[in-house]
């Protein structure tokens, strides 16, 4: 049975503060634990109902109730079983980003936008991921829920973004997506680089727009000037996959 003070500490986890001073998070479902317990990471502990079948026999897991898995799942329908996992460092030297392709993501605010565009990058063999520090947290349950496993394989980095780019020490090709960019479908595109997606409604910052040496832009096809605009994970997919492409 799950003490008070128990539940009361997973609990905590759901929210940026207390995860932040415990330096854990919590992953839930069979998909992703597993994924989690054949990882480098640190799980510390697993809560998991009868019919869980671990895979790993180096964390111990303790049985719990469906209602007790209730108590302490943050999903509308609990999912056989929860992680406690220790957050890693994600310290990156710039210089390991030379050669690479990288998403530069500013100031995302939705978790369900962020897991996906994990979750594509992974997809797209895209290793790392810097995020301006006021981008949605990569270990909020949602996010986390959201890129089914990705974020395991994906380094997410989270620092100033202006200070990240004037520090550099070496040059490599910024793309961002802008309105006013060139019709991505029509430039040639190198296997490596920096792409900036802006946030969801205003964009990317007008002081990062200075580092950006290619604007990109993905044209629209729609029968009507008022068509809404692509949600920044779509356009993040669509992007990722014609650089991919242009290296068949």
């Amino acid at each position: 049975m799950l003490s008070k003070n128990t539940v009361k500490y997973i609990n905590s986890l759901k929210t940026n503060k207390f995860r932040n001073k415990y330096n854990k998070f919590i992953a839930e479902g069979p998909k992703i634990v597993g994924e989690l317990l054949r990882s480098q990471f640190d799980v510390e502990s697993v809560y998991a109902v009868g019919q869980y079948k671990s895979i790993t026999d180096k964390t111990e897991i303790t049985e719990i109730s469906e209602q007790e898995l209730k108590r302490i799942s943050s999903l509308k329908t609990p999912n056989q079983v929860l992680a406690v996992v220790n957050i890693p460092d994600t310290k990156t030297d710039s210089d390991s980003l030379k050669n690479e392709l990288v998403l530069v993501l500013d100031d995302i605010n939705d978790p369900g936008n962020l897991g996906t565009i994990i979750r594509s990058a992974d997809w797209f063999g895209v290793r790392h991921i810097v995020c301006s520090n006021n981008t949605v947290d990569v270990y909020n349950p949602k996010v986390i829920q959201a890129t089914m496993g990705s974020f395991i394989r994906v380094k997410t980095i989270y620092t100033d973004l202006n200070k990240f780019f004037t520090n550099l020490s070496f040059t490599p090709p910024v793309f961002g997506a802008l309105l006013k960019g060139k019709n991505i479908f029509k430039m040639k595109l190198p296997p490596e680089g920096f792409i900036i997606i802006g946030n969801e409604s205003k964009g990317i910052s007008g002081n990062l727009k200075q580092f950006i040496t290619h604007p990109v832009m993905i044209p629209s096809f729609a029968q009507i000037e008022s068509a809404e605009s692509l949600n920044a994970s779509v356009a993040t997919s669509i992007i990722l996959a014609e650089f991919r492409r242009q290296q068949f």
